[in-house]
């Protein structure tokens, strides 16, 4: 029997590694395209998979992706940029994604975008994610839209990164401290993914992708300290900062090289909650149950080695 193949575009980042150990489990034909081979020796290993030298933001390189696959997954995506990288990647990538297909006579599509993508978002962010939707709207594919809140797992750079400053400060200073999130864990939306890849009754849909916990950012970041066992397992003081603050924070971190720790476009997203309104199906739509932060976390926190991932942060490493 033939398997079905998947063109995953952002098969090496954080969330697409998932989503490729979760196809080469089911032994289906994969293909990730990266800029540079080596971006990929996360997953070239796996069975099943065949890495591609591309860029996606070239159309003659879409063209040439395209041919012979069944699907594609759409994770590409960027968290720090102006209005211009947004667009680039949220919106225009998309486009051309759907033009490919269109001529490749490729129908499948699975586009990975936010909680909280809305034409009128308080971010550069969330709005180029909602454009990025509307840019598939009647292209003639069966897409189906997930949105996941965020992301967390053990190559996270989301609670790693808060575990990893609470080991060198005595307190947190925190903007955005009281918004709510929702986070899933990087397998459920792996899992997500192929879900909605082996169910055609996903097509037309929209899905948000949030775990079982609705927390605010700064028990979020207490609990990631007490998790990785900082402070003798209690973490850090978290110290809510003034909005005004926060937004001098963002800016002066936006100087520093490399990629920023918060800008003030992340800010912004903090405006509203990240939490699913419940208006749309969710994850046990799909059949999965979600699993807690509190229930994965402390695993991989606990146990990192010696050497810093706020390090290899800064150096650019990993999404």
């Amino acid at each position: 029997m033939n398997m079905p193949r998947i063109l995953v575009l952002g098969g090496s980042g954080f969330v697409g590694r998932h989503v490729c150990e979760q196809l080469a489990r089911l032994g289906w034909q994969i293909t990730v395209p990266t800029r540079r081979a080596v971006n990929a020796n996360s997953v070239q290993s796996l069975p099943g998979l065949t890495v591609i030298e591309a860029s996606v933001h070239k159309e003659a390189d879409l063209a040439r992706l395209m041919p012979g696959h069944d699907a594609v997954v759409n994770l590409v995506a960027v968290l720090h940029g102006n209005e211009e990288r947004f667009e680039q990647v949220h919106v225009e990538l998309p486009g051309k994604i759907a033009s490919a297909m269109k001529k490749a006579s490729v129908q499948r599509l699975v586009q990975v975008s936010a909680l909280g993508a809305e034409a009128q978002a308080p971010s550069m962010y969330l709005r180029s994610k909602a454009r990025g939707e509307t840019a598939l709207q009647g292209r003639g594919l069966q897409l189906t839209v997930l949105r996941p809140s965020v992301v967390f797992g053990a190559e996270d750079k989301f609670l790693n990164l808060f575990a990893d400053l609470q080991a060198v400060v005595p307190f947190m200073p925190l903007a955005g401290s009281g918004t709510r999130f929702q986070p899933v864990w990087v397998a459920d939306v792996a899992r997500a993914v192929v879900a909605c890849l082996q169910q055609p009754n996903t097509v037309g849909q929209t899905f948000d992708l949030c775990g079982p916990d609705v927390l605010t950012l700064g028990d979020l970041v207490k609990r990631a300290g007490q998790w990785a066992g900082v402070n003798h397992g209690q973490g850090r003081p978290v110290l809510p900062l003034p909005n005004w603050v926060g937004w001098l924070q963002a800016a002066a971190m936006e100087l520093a090289p490399g990629e920023p720790l918060m800008s003030r476009d992340n800010l912004a997203s903090m405006k509203v909650d990240n939490v699913t309104t419940g208006q749309l199906p969710g994850l046990a739509a799909l059949g999965i149950s979600a699993a807690s932060a509190a229930g994965v976390a402390p695993g991989y926190l606990g146990h990192r080695g010696p050497r810093s991932k706020l390090n290899r942060w800064r150096a650019g490493a990993g999404r």
